[in-house]
């Protein structure tokens, strides 16, 4: 384990540059208006069939009642069936701090939605991106306790892959389907990656307390 230091630096870092971004979104927004609009073009494209289909499907990996069903099933599984129970609460605990800070940090800010065309309906405001920053939490947890947990290097891997492959494509979906700025979801995901660093090493430790009481029986 690195030193927890080293974590809360992370953290602190992409706390700065989010503060820097939603500065900039709560009061210069022009400034960031090509910014935005080259990427919306270049990732929306002229829309095609097979893309809208895709990217509305993986938009539904980031929805609310996903989110719920996921965290109960997984945390579920870890705390009763695998009995990692160390695992199990802090992914639950990091869910519920997810939700409510997508909550918060969105009427702080009180973006409006782009006003291009929206190929899902959305409600709420736009900075940060929920689906990125809870995508981030809970799916970049998950990738935490795979590493960890998982003894196969190549499934390990596999499993790594997969979840930083569904963390990216939830983010892009919010720019396809064109409810969110790319801003958005730049911020979800450093305010998303600042938690993670944050709940880290306190999970870590408690992780490793319980491993070494285990042995102590």
């Amino acid at each position: 384990m690195k030193n927890k230091q080293t974590y809360l630096f992370r953290a602190s870092i992409a706390l700065v540059l989010f503060m820097i971004l939603g500065y900039t979104v709560k009061f210069y927004p022009e400034n960031l208006a090509v910014f935005d609009e080259s990427i919306q073009t270049t990732v929306r494209g002229s829309l095609p069939s097979l893309a809208t289909s895709f990217f509305s499907t993986v938009t539904v990996l980031g929805n609310t009642l996903t989110f719920v069903f996921v965290l109960v099933f997984v945390v579920a599984l870890l705390y009763f069936v695998k009995k990692w129970k160390t695992e199990g609460i802090f992914l639950g605990g990091t869910g519920v701090t997810a939700g409510l800070l997508i909550v918060s940090v969105k009427y702080l800010y009180g973006r409006q939605r782009p006003s291009i065309e929206h190929l899902v309906s959305a409600a709420g405001f736009s900075f940060p991106s929920g689906h990125s920053m809870g995508s981030m939490m809970i799916y970049g947890f998950m990738l935490i306790i795979a590493h960890q947990r998982i003894k196969s290097k190549g499934l390990r891997v596999l499993v790594e892959t997969l979840i930083v492959l569904l963390i990216a494509l939830i983010g892009l979906s919010r720019i396809y389907v064109g409810v969110h700025y790319p801003t958005d979801v730049l911020g979800g995901f450093i305010l998303g990656f600042a938690c993670l660093n944050l709940i880290f090493p306190f999970y870590d430790q408690k992780r490793f307390e319980a491993r070494f009481q285990g042995k102590q029986k």
